[in-house]
C-alpha cells in the first residue's frame, strides 16, 4: 500500500512541475513519513528557510513516544538543476550525519513533496524518505 501511494505521490508531482527555491521563501512541513504504519502515523514539524536562492536551511524536532528524548535536527539543503543536496545533523551530532539527494515537486500553490535518498553515516544505512509541506 505505501508503495502505491509512495508512487502516486511522485506520478502527481512529476505531472504539476517543480518550482524554483528562492531567497526569502519559507518551508513548514513534515520531516520524513515513509517507513510508518498508518496507525503510527506522527507529525514531526519541519520549519526552513531560503537563506538564498540556491540554500535552504531548517529545523526539524521529533519524538519517538513520550518516553523518549526529542531529537532536534539541523538540516540544509542546496538546490542545483532541479535537485537539492541534502545534509542533516540530529542534535549537532556530526557522527550521526546524514547526507543524500532529491527533488522537490509543487503540487499546487506551494504545496510540496519532496522524494529524497538519505545515508545515515552513523548507523551506515541507506534509506529512502519523503516529506510534504508548504512553500511560501
Amino acid at each position: 500500500m505505501k508503495k502505491m501511494i509512495l508512487s502516486l505521490t511522485l506520478g502527481l508531482g512529476l505531472v504539476f512541475g517543480v518550482n524554483a527555491q528562492e531567497k526569502g521563501d519559507f518551508y513548514v512541513g513534515t520531516g520524513d513519513i515513509s517507513g510508518q504504519a498508518w496507525t503510527e502515523w506522527s507529525v514531526n514539524p519541519t520549519v526552513g528557510y531560503g537563506v538564498t536562492d540556491n540554500l535552504m536551511v531548517g529545523l526539524n524536532i521529533s519524538q519517538a513516544d513520550s518516553t523518549a528524548d526529542q531529537v532536534i535536527d539541523v538540516h540544509a539543503r542546496y538546490f542545483f538543476n532541479g535537485y537539492f543536496a541534502y545534509a542533516s545533523a540530529p542534535n549537532l551530532d556530526t557522527d550521526m550525519l546524514s547526507l543524500g539527494l532529491g527533488k522537490m515537486f509543487t503540487i499546487h500553490k506551494g504545496i510540496f513533496v519532496d522524494p529524497k535518498v538519505v545515508y545515515n553515516t552513523g548507523e551506515k544505512t541507506t534509506n529512502l524518505m519523503l516529506g510534504v509541506g508548504l512553500k511560501f
